[in-house]
């Protein structure tokens, strides 16, 4: 009669042991919660560049395009106050028809939109948090329809002084934030009442 063998407990608890090392080895290095906010960061940049070349649109093929105001800052979240450039009477919504949170009439282009809707940051804190994550689009001149839109990196990746730093080298004033647009020295410097926790 054949006995059956099986593991024992030994054997059990050294292969239990090392799984844990391996699983611990595994989220050290991988770091999902970085991956994440990479990817989130990637989107930020990908949709800053879309809303820039949909405005680069517009402004050519509009004859009398109309930026918003210059001195206030429309935000994705209300009341942002970034300094110099006071909160806009704006809206979160992301409608392109000139009532959303950028007050550009993408609608009335011919042809339509050059973009479905508007962004919105992919992980947004409220106003006022630190660190701020949201975008925001300021009007630099409306005479040489120049504009500037920001967000804020959350990874290590993208952030100021990092390996994928997108921040301190996009040509824009601020080190601490992502800068796109053609006024890229419309904000020299954030505050509490801006982006909290970038550092400026």
């Amino acid at each position: 009669m054949k006995t059956k063998k099986g593991f024992t407990l030994l054997e059990l608890l050294i292969v239990i042991g090392i799984l844990a090392i391996l699983s611990t080895t595994v989220v050290l290095v991988i770091n999902p919660a970085q991956l994440l906010k990479k990817a989130r960061d990637s989107q930020r940049i990908s949709d800053l560049n879309t809303v820039k070349t949909a405005i680069a649109y517009y402004v050519t093929e509009t004859g009398t395009p109309s930026m918003g105001i210059v001195a206030q800052t429309y935000s994705d979240v209300i009341s942002v106050n970034c300094t110099g450039h006071a909160a806009a009477a704006t809206t979160t919504a992301l409608t392109t028809g000139g009532a959303g949170w950028i007050p550009i009439n993408f609608d009335g282009m011919t042809g339509g939109s050059p973009i479905g809707s508007l962004p919105s940051d992919p992980n947004p804190t409220v106003f006022g948090a630190n660190p701020g994550r949201y975008y925001t689009y300021l009007v630099a001149n409306v005479t040489n329809f120049t504009f500037l839109l920001t967000a804020n990196m959350e990874s290590t990746y993208y952030s100021n002084g990092q390996t994928g730093d997108v921040e301190s080298k996009d040509g824009g004033l601020i080190a601490g934030l992502y800068e796109v647009g053609t006024g890229m020295d419309t904000l020299a410097a954030t505050s509490a009442t801006c982006y909290a926790g970038t550092g400026e």
